[in-house]
């Protein structure tokens, strides 16, 4: 499917309004705005913003939330902060949006995280598992909407210290907060025996054209565990390059956001069979949830307003499972779509269920725990869908 290279919007109803504060009125949009990079090096995680097009859509041709329709914006940022910049004051200062939702990146939204919360706009659900996002105390305004790449990495450290205590590990990671988290949770879960047990470790820029150097260096460490802090074209990069220097290591994880189909096809999905990252979602292609209404409600869903999507591709899985989120919040704010209100019922959510969650995996967040999931679990790759295994795990 092609992706837009420009704004997203859905707009169905009544006349737009000219402030925030005009949606007070039950009659009023909910304007909500986004950034997500339609073009450049991850521009396979635009398909997010597609399905969530689709979902506010539904929404609106189901009546709109309390009264009122959804006008959603989504703007290409290219990855790049500069561009969010641009695009999250064009959002903010002349679309007037009430509220930011839903964008992705660590340095992306960073590059905005104080100019959002100076203007008290929410920055909700952020697509990023950086730490700094739960930091009531200093940024109210600013919600993650992940499990944090530090949780991530102390559940994959702690299933290698289960299964295979003396393995040499390898770690190549984007050298930014998000690859500088994962490997700070990592290198914590392992305690005293990091030290030991990691034998190579190197970094990668984002703005780097290859990582085959990288590789060549970690191979050459005679690990047979590998740890890949990725993003995007570097996914396909490493799991095919690891392939082509004939490496074969045991485990070999990638993080959660690594995990898409788009990612995987070009290395090729014989090479990444066994791969390893985890979810607190359901695969709506695994059988075992054949039967479950949460993921017959989506693959209709898809039917309706995406016909022609891939669903292997789980980002639009993931676009549907954050606008569920968005949309429950919302409706909680009942005739009060202040962005003081909507920070208030964000900050509020008592265990939530949600649709494509895990069984025994819900939402809830307060005042001084921004955190909305914590839970996991370990899934592996086997050529043609990620197959769960093993209990939910935390942080702990």
């Amino acid at each position: 499917m092609r992706l837009p290279r420009q704004a997203l919007a859905v707009a169905f109803g009544l006349a737009a309004i000219t402030t925030p504060a005009a949606a007070d009125d039950a009659k009023g949009e909910i304007r909500i705005g986004q950034t997500l990079p339609y073009s450049g090096p991850v521009s396979g995680f635009g398909i997010i913003g597609r399905a969530q097009e689709a979902y506010f859509a539904k929404v609106n041709a189901e009546g709109g939330i309390n009264g009122r329709k959804v006008k959603f914006i989504s703007l290409d940022d290219a990855y790049s902060p500069p561009k969010t910049v641009e695009q999250t004051r064009k959002l903010v200062e002349q679309e007037e949006v009430q509220l930011m939702f839903g964008s992705l990146g660590t340095a992306t939204n960073n590059a905005v995280h104080r100019y959002l919360n100076n203007k008290k706009v929410p920055q909700l659900f952020v697509l990023s598992g950086a730490t700094k996002w739960a930091d009531p105390k200093n940024f109210r305004w600013t919600m993650p909407g992940m499990a944090t790449y530090e949780s991530e990495g102390v559940i994959y450290a702690k299933y290698l210290l289960q299964t295979k205590p003396d393995a040499k590990i390898a770690i190549l990671s984007q050298n930014d907060d998000f690859g500088r988290d994962y490997v700070a949770g990592f290198k914590r879960a392992l305690g005293s025996r990091a030290a030991t047990m990691i034998v190579a470790e190197a970094s990668y820029e984002h703005t780097a054209p290859t990582i085959s150097s990288q590789l060549a260096t970690l191979k050459a460490s005679g690990a047979d565990v590998m740890f890949g802090v990725v993003l995007g074209k570097f996914t396909s990069q490493m799991i095919k390059g690891v392939a082509e220097l004939n490496w074969k290591p045991d485990p070999f994880f990638v993080p959660t956001s690594a995990s898409s189909i788009s990612f995987l096809e070009p290395a090729g999905l014989d090479n990444a069979v066994g791969l390893i990252a985890s979810s607190n979602q359901k695969d709506p292609l695994d059988a075992q949830w054949a039967d479950d209404a949460g993921v017959k409600e989506y693959l209709a869903f898809m039917k309706q307003y995406l016909p022609n999507a891939d669903l292997n591709n789980s980002n639009y899985a993931a676009g549907y499972h954050y606008a569920n989120l968005m949309v429950q919040v919302l409706k909680a704010c009942k005739d009060d779509l202040s962005r003081e209100n909507i920070l208030k019922q964000a900050t509020s959510l008592r265990e939530m269920q949600l649709p494509m969650l895990l069984p025994g995996i819900t939402v809830s967040t307060g005042p001084d725990d921004y955190l909305p999931f914590q839970q996991l679990r370990l899934r592996r790759f086997n050529g043609k869908s990620w197959v769960g295994f093993g209990e939910i795990l935390d942080d702990k």
